[in-house]
């Protein structure tokens, strides 16, 4: 298992850029199965969980050409639809919770799809429901085959119709969306999340021939074609790494550019971090972090102590939560923060508490963060990266710490962040990858 070795308490400076958008990619790589004809996509993230979503794809019989580490040509002419039903494809698959995503083109161009039980985070239970519930009402026929762990879809029935969603699933969202884009018939989502990457998906399907109206709004209606073509698609930069970015400049006192961010896609992100009393500014699409020697919580109008929360778009993303956290345990003043969504997320708490922070870990779901001023550094400590996000939080703490921190597991933040610990010591960090 390999590890990062982390010397903290170094301040940094530079330009980083960050990469493209995991989330978005998991979406934009499973939409290629929606044609025969060649698809384009660049600004790739080299990361695990997309380059084994390609890996799959290419065992399903997709041709893919790679002329650049951030660029796939995918064509699907020859697709294999009974790997899917296999245990090559059930072992692997069951790594990767994005690979539900291939069911929805499956269903609209071959009328049949299988579902492994996900995989993928360790941070509490994360639903199909929804993404079956909407296959139903588009006329799937769902089965549950315990004997093969898998979710059995047939779809030759499949019509147009109405849905109301009985959450804002983004994953389920994009699913049913890449599902009707092909059904006969219209189909209306309502309650359909709006996220900036759910925007790229209708928006590339619209340039291969698809008929999608009500783009980056909660309600979606799809006028199923017969046929789409190949397009090209470049993937926004990864929000979450650009808020992760911010919160590391913030707690290392570091002076750092964010390069091609995307601003006009952050929504409320920008926001949330300068409730914490970080100071930054734009120029034209970088942000500058300037070094800080302290930065202080904000209250509410009438005194109160600031509360953070998930919510669905354009309300603040549940990824970066866990950065919010780490980053207000060095600021002056208090912060409660309310994770909405997994009920497990938070637990990496321990950590921090055991490096010197003060949180109360007041259930599975809710923390409050004592700030400490920099009055107290941070001490560095043996630990184990639980997931993704949480990993690059005990990342930056370790890097705002005194002394030696070891992150284990860090094959949780390979799969979300690109040759992050290269990224870093370009910036000047101490950290060496070993294992």
């Amino acid at each position: 298992m390999s590890q990062f070795i982390v010397r903290g308490g170094k301040k940094l400076s530079g330009t980083i850029i960050p990469q493209g958008a995991k989330n978005e990619a998991l979406q934009i790589i499973s939409a290629v199965l929606l044609t025969p004809e060649p698809v384009t996509v660049s600004n790739i993230p080299d990361i695990l969980d997309v380059n084994l979503l390609i890996e799959l794809l290419q065992d399903m019989g997709v041709k893919v050409d790679r002329p650049q580490r951030d660029t796939c040509i995918f064509q699907a002419d020859a697709v294999d639809v009974e790997y899917l039903h296999s245990p090559a494809f059930h072992k692997k698959s069951g790594r990767l919770r994005g690979s539900v995503m291939l069911a929805g083109p499956m269903l609209a161009r071959f009328k049949r799809a299988f579902v492994p039980k996900p995989g993928g985070d360790k941070i509490g239970r994360r639903r199909l429901d929804t993404h079956i519930i909407g296959f139903e009402k588009l006329g799937a026929r769902f089965t549950y085959h315990p004997e093969d762990g898998f979710y059995h879809l047939q779809g030759d029935q499949m019509r147009g119709a109405y849905i109301l969603l009985d959450e804002p699933s983004v994953t389920g969202t994009a699913n049913i969306v890449m599902a009707a884009a092909l059904t006969p018939g219209t189909t209306t989502i309502y309650n359909a999340a709006c996220e900036p990457y759910l925007q790229q998906l209708c928006a590339m399907i619209n340039r291969m021939g698809g008929r999608i109206s009500g783009i980056g709004s909660n309600l979606l209606t799809i006028e199923g074609v017969e046929y789409l073509g190949g397009t090209s698609h470049r993937m926004l930069p990864d929000m979450i790494e650009i808020g992760s970015f911010i919160g590391l400049a913030a707690m290392t006192q570091s002076h750092i550019r964010i390069q091609g961010c995307g601003v006009e896609h952050l929504g409320i992100i920008p926001e949330k971090f300068r409730q914490l009393g970080i100071q930054f500014h734009t120029e034209g699409d970088d942000i500058i972090v300037p070094e800080q020697d302290s930065y202080e919580i904000q209250t509410f109008m009438d005194g109160g102590v600031l509360t953070i929360y998930d919510h669905p778009w354009p309300g603040f993303t549940p990824d970066l939560l866990s950065i919010v956290l780490v980053v207000a345990t060095q600021a002056r003043g208090s912060v409660l923060i309310h994770q909405k969504m997994f009920e497990s997320r938070l637990f990496f708490t321990d950590k921090l508490i055991d490096m010197g922070a003060q949180i109360i870990l007041c259930d599975p779901h809710r923390a409050a963060v004592i700030g400490l001023g920099r009055s107290q550094p941070l001490r560095g400590i043996t630990m184990s990266s639980p997931d993704i996000r949480a990993g690059v939080a005990l990342l930056i703490a370790a890097l705002s710490a005194q002394g030696k921190s070891v992150i284990q597991n860090i094959e949780q933040i390979d799969r979300g962040y690109q040759n992050i610990d290269g990224r870093l010591r370009a910036l000047g960090a101490d950290i060496v990858r070993e294992g």
